[in-house]
C-alpha cells in the first residue's frame, strides 16, 4: 500500500470543519419551514401569512391548487386541518441567488371537509428571499405508493 504523506492528514484535519460547516441560508430556511409546519398544524393564519409569499402556488397531491388567499381561507374555514406533518427526508439545495429548493418525503395526516387522510408524499418546495426574509413560494407534492 502506498504511503500517504503526513501533509494530507493535516490538510484533511484542518479542512473537515470547513466542509462540514452548516450553510446559514439552509439553517434560516429550515427554521422558517419548521415554523410553517407549526403554523399549518395550528391553523394560525396570521403566522402563515407572514411566512407565505404573496405569490404562493400550492399544488396538493390531489391536484387541487391554491394561491395565498385561497390557502389561508381553507385553513381558517376548517376546510383543511393538518394534524401531523413528519419529514422522513428533507434536502436543501441552492437553485439560484435568493432561491432554495427543499425536496424530500413526508408523512402527513390531514382532514379535508371532515374526511381524514394519511398521506405519504414526495415533495418539492421553493423558498425565495423577499426583502431580506425567506418566504414560502411554492409546494408540489405527489403521493407515494405504500
Amino acid at each position: 500500500m502506498p504511503k500517504i504523506p503526513r501533509c494530507w492528514f493535516l490538510f484533511a484535519l484542518l479542512a473537515a470543519p470547513l466542509l462540514l460547516r452548516a450553510d446559514p441560508e439552509f439553517d434560516a430556511v429550515r427554521q422558517r419551514d419548521d415554523a410553517r409546519i407549526v403554523a399549518q398544524k395550528a391553523g394560525d393564519a396570521a403566522a402563515l401569512a407572514a411566512i407565505l409569499s404573496d405569490d404562493l402556488h400550492y399544488a396538493h397531491s390531489s391536484g387541487t391548487e391554491n394561491n395565498k388567499t385561497t390557502y389561508l381561507a381553507a385553513l381558517t374555514s376548517g376546510h383543511t386541518k393538518y394534524e401531523s406533518i413528519v419529514f422522513e427526508d428533507r434536502k436543501f439545495t441552492h437553485a439560484a441567488p435568493g432561491i432554495i429548493l427543499v425536496t424530500g418525503k413526508c408523512m402527513m395526516k390531514e382532514t379535508k371537509d371532515g374526511k381524514f387522510d394519511a398521506l405519504h408524499l414526495n415533495f418539492l418546495s421553493v423558498w425565495r428571499l423577499e426583502n431580506g426574509t425567506w418566504r414560502f413560494l411554492a409546494w408540489q407534492a405527489n403521493r407515494l405508493k405504500t
